[in-house]
């Protein structure tokens, strides 16, 4: 399996991650992440199809708003918090304090 692509914390892009943010599928991944902690791409309850997640969680993870790390035949996923936390003071938290769900998806 070749390894995948986390950007540094000093080279993670304040448009990136607004545009990995913007997406309502990608920001409840993120939601629910933040809600349970550390999960795999199956365990994360979403209105999509797996293929599709795989996208969203890459395109996450290479705005740098993610950390996918393989254990055995699993991916699993968190938040990047404390080097957006590093990055960008506050807007994690600010985006996600504003977030409700919904069921438009």
């Amino acid at each position: 399996m070749k390894p995948l692509f986390h950007p540094d914390t000093a080279d993670i892009q304040l448009s990136s991650v607004l545009y990995a943010l913007s997406d309502p599928v990608r920001l409840m991944m993120v939601h629910k992440l933040r809600q349970n902690g550390e999960r795999s791409c199956g365990d994360i309850e979403l209105p999509i199809a797996k293929s599709t997640v795989s996208h969203h969680s890459r395109t996450l993870r290479e705005a740098g708003v993610i950390r996918t790390r393989t254990h055995g035949t699993q991916r699993l996923l968190s938040i990047r918090e404390e080097d957006l936390e590093t990055r960008f003071p506050g807007l994690l938290n600010a985006i996600l304090s504003s977030y409700e769900e919904t069921d438009e998806l």
